[in-house]
């Protein structure tokens, strides 16, 4: 039985041009974390409140456990849903300390069973020194450990998570979500990640679904998402990819920086968008070659390129940090991915070299 299973769910907001959840089905098993990704605005938290009872849906199912928690005819409140919630605010009380924060959940609990139920929530999050502290005398992950620990005392069904990070800095937000997948998984706790971050996404997510206006484009592990996308909104979102116009035949591609021998599954010629990331792309210095060297970008450990193509088109390119060359150069560009390509035809793919 899979602790989370949802239906054919949709919601729609007065005035709304689009649904903000649109014919949604997914499935989520035992200590599976399951990270929704996709642009602001697209039903990442619409998604999530429907699931914590937050909002009721217009229509579709949701299932907790084989129980029905939502449907046409039943809509069971948050609070006998069996969820934790974790907020991007933390939402912590600022008059209660650590270990009241997190005794919060249990109300009602024998005053033993609390006791012992705190100790193990601080010191699996490592703050066991801090419990009479009270917030702002936290640092930001500090106190998102806090709020994990107090979703997690009641040991819910579920965890919900809407952009948890996403107050900190780059350093430290690094650092926390480290900690706080751990923590997950040490639990074994079963969680709905909510973030726009496609890095975040990748490293917190056993699976990752892509949302776009609503919809749902893609189910799959991070490195079927990152690797074989089956759209073109995925393969734009999940790695900032160029999209090279060229013709496919049968036996491959013709492209403006050379042949790609990869079968495109066509009966006939047809225009083609290949996707290409940095990394899929080499370049050399040459008089006579295809493109213009534009930008260059420093990043520390590498070097990125913008390359004009002599049609006008943009490709993007790594290149070692030692590596600087003038911008201005004329190089030739080629094709140096070493995997099958995702290439594309109105939007959808007709070969990623998946199976």
């Amino acid at each position: 039985m899979n602790t989370l299973d949802i239906q054919h769910l949709s919601k729609r907001f007065a005035n709304a041009r689009f649904a903000a959840v649109n014919d949604i089905s997914l499935a989520l098993k035992n200590g599976e974390i399951l990270a929704l990704v996709g642009p602001s605005g697209c039903g990442k938290t619409t998604t999530l409140r429907l699931v914590a009872g937050l909002e009721r849906p217009d229509a579709g199912e949701i299932h907790l456990n084989g129980r029905v928690v939502a449907s046409d005819t039943v809509f069971v409140p948050p609070e006998q849903r069996g969820v934790g919630l974790v907020f991007q605010d933390h939402a912590l009380f600022p008059h209660l300390t650590v270990s009241e924060n997190i005794a919060f959940g249990l109300r009602g609990r024998k005053s033993a069973e609390i006791r012992t139920t705190v100790n193990e929530m601080l010191e699996l999050v490592g703050l066991t020194g801090l419990a009479s502290r009270y917030p702002h005398a936290l640092s930001g992950g500090e106190r998102q450990r806090v709020a994990l620990a107090r979703a997690l005392a009641p040991r819910p069904v579920l965890v919900l998570m809407d952009e948890p990070f996403s107050s900190l800095d780059a350093d430290l937000r690094g650092a926390v979500r480290e900690q706080v997948r751990s923590i997950l998984k040490a639990m074994q706790a079963t969680v709905i990640f909510v973030t726009h971050d496609q890095e975040e996404a990748l490293y917190m997510g056993d699976r990752l679904a892509l949302i776009n206006q609503g919809r749902v484009e893609q189910i799959g592990a991070p490195e079927e998402i990152f690797h074989t996308p089956a759209t073109r909104f995925v393969a734009e979102f999940m790695g900032a990819s160029d999209f090279l116009r060229g013709e496919a035949i049968p036996e491959g591609i013709r492209t403006e920086v050379g042949w790609l021998p990869q079968p495109a599954y066509v009966s006939q010629p047809v225009q083609v968008e290949i996707a290409l990331r940095a990394d899929d792309v080499d370049f050399e210095l040459s008089e006579t070659g295809n493109a213009v060297i534009v930008e260059r970008f420093f990043r520390g450990a590498f070097n990125v390129y913008r390359l004009r193509l002599d049609s006008g088109q943009v490709l993007h390119a790594f290149k070692e940090h030692t590596q600087i060359l003038p911008v201005g150069a004329r190089v030739r560009a080629y094709i140096s991915a070493g995997h099958p390509l995702a290439v594309f035809q109105n939007g959808q793919v007709v070969s990623n070299g998946a199976e």
